[in-house]
């Protein structure tokens, strides 16, 4: 890859993990303020050192090592920061199973927004999804695997790997409603819970949106170096968010439907690249900061009517 390549994809990585981690900026930031200072100053650097190094530098490099049993994890790492023709080969040999995973949990999140969280609308698809059609996730979540396991009939690795990103995403948000549920806890609580009690909570709850990020990485690109740069960039930004304004953010109303919508079409694409199906390499970008733009924009406008 060039350094223009690479810089596009450095980009598009910066801005999807800014825009897909404002939830959990919003819950961060609430949980800061009712902890002293000296707690606060621990989560903002311990807790930056484990989302960025740990979670979004360890994972995809599991991850990558996992799908390409034909490495050892020695020659995994090495291959992050060499050029191993061989070890390449195989990595891209498993990239379909990568892609497929990656694309059901990231198209699986877009139905479960698009069906099951409350927003305002305002792309087409947003409009046409009512509150009541909540029930539809769950048929659409079946059609969709039922339908990709078909596809890749004759691939029992890809259907493996449809199969690994459906049950991830169900386990992450069987976990994350455990999560809504301490927060609404701790927010009734916050008083008689210690710091280190909440610097816990957040540091799992950061783990758990992390995935997230890290999974849609990878409808960027398969090097984990860049991922680690990118996500690392975007997760810097979201700290000083959380500390100097996140509310002002959480204002733009709109911006989650873009950054939503985006995730929902990366989804679709490398899916399809698990097939076969080739798409230029700055088209995930290009999307990102489309939907996220055109979000971002009218969000904006709408803040200044209400402002006059």
């Amino acid at each position: 890859m060039d350094i223009l390549g690479a810089f596009i994809v450095i980009a598009g990585l910066v801005v999807f993990e800014i825009v897909n981690s404002i939830d959990n900026a919003i819950v961060n930031a609430y949980v800061l303020k009712t902890m002293n200072e000296r707690w606060r100053k621990i989560f903002l650097f311990w807790g930056l050192l484990i989302a960025v190094f740990v979670v979004r530098g360890v994972l995809p490099f599991l991850i990558v090592w996992l799908t390409v049993p034909e490495i050892s994890f020695i020659e995994a790492f090495r291959a992050m920061f060499s050029g191993s023709e061989a070890v390449a080969e195989a990595i891209e040999a498993g990239k379909p199973m990568i892609l497929m995973g990656a694309g059901v949990f990231l198209f699986m999140l877009y139905l479960h927004w698009l069906f099951l969280e409350k927003k305002e609308p305002f792309f087409v698809a947003d409009k046409f999804i009512k509150p009541d059609y909540g029930i539809w996730f769950f048929a659409c979540a079946a059609l969709l695997l039922v339908s990709l396991l078909y596809l890749a009939r004759q691939n029992p690795m890809l259907m493996l790997s449809a199969a690994v990103g459906n049950a991830a995403f169900f386990i992450l948000y069987g976990f994350r409603e455990q999560a809504e549920k301490q927060s609404e806890m701790l927010k009734e609580k916050a008083a008689e819970m210690s710091n280190f009690s909440k610097f816990l909570y957040l540091e799992v709850l950061d783990a758990s949106f992390s995935f997230d990020g890290v999974l849609g990485a990878f409808a960027f690109t398969t090097s984990v170096p860049l991922i680690l740069v990118g996500n690392g960039i975007g997760a810097l930004i979201v700290r000083e968010l959380t500390i100097k304004g996140v509310d002002r953010v959480a204002a733009y109303k709109y911006l989650k439907n873009g950054a939503m919508t985006s995730i929902g079409f990366l989804g679709f694409i490398i899916v399809s690249e698990s097939f076969g199906l080739e798409f230029p390499g700055f088209l995930p970008t290009l999307i990102t900061l489309l939907f996220v733009g055109v979000a971002f924009w009218f969000s904006h406008r709408l803040n200044k009517k209400g402002a006059n």
